[in-house]
């Protein structure tokens, strides 16, 4: 039982449309979208991701983790959606709220990705805003936590942007691209101005 959650057990995340993006849940036809733009990215995105599969950019593999994100949310563990831009609807990254924990926590991590040639250019400042509102209202999160490697400036400045703030320091906290790294850790909670 999900104590506190308003989300009912066979239901859809909503897509969410915030400032020149809108958000919605991974579906099998976005596959060849979202496999070209990760290849496309994959020397942008590989220091600050895990270790990619062999199989990552398959079919199967991407059916695979549709099944996972619909069973996550099913149980209300987690929440993935991808990003879309506005005007003409081109896959621009991906979002997951994960790690959603229940009763006197109302906590989710955040965990988010642009592809390379939309970097730079406020669309995942947009869908996290955006998150954030739908993670506070219809998810009844009392706080959504993020962390990033002391050295990707432009996600600390995602973060403080969108309202997040430093909280501490976890030494070898992920293992990023092989690697065990040291992670600054952020929050924003529901009621942050």
């Amino acid at each position: 039982m999900a104590f506190f959650r308003t989300v009912g057990f066979a239901d859809t995340a909503p897509a969410i449309t915030g400032e020149g993006v809108y958000l919605r849940a991974p579906q099998l036809g976005d596959f060849a979208a979202w496999a070209a733009l990760r290849e496309q990215s994959r020397d942008f995105l590989t220091p600050w991701e895990p270790i990619w599969p062999s199989d990552d950019l398959t079919r199967g593999s991407f059916r695979r983790r549709l099944r996972r994100y619909q069973d996550d949310q099913r149980n209300d563990l987690a929440y993935a959606f991808l990003v879309f831009r506005s005007g003409d609807s081109a896959l621009v990254g991906g979002l997951t709220l994960a790690n959603i924990r229940r009763g006197v926590a109302q906590a989710g991590s955040l965990g988010y990705w642009i592809g390379a040639p939309f970097a730079h250019r406020g669309y995942m400042s947009a869908a996290v805003r955006s998150l954030l509102i739908y993670s506070f209202g219809a998810l009844r999160l009392h706080r959504v936590e993020a962390a990033c490697i002391p050295t990707n400036q432009p996600s600390i400045g995602l973060l403080e942007k969108c309202g997040f703030t430093r909280e501490g320091y976890a030494r070898r906290y992920l293992c990023i691209n092989g690697v065990w790294h040291d992670h600054l850790l952020y929050a924003r909670l529901a009621d942050d101005p």
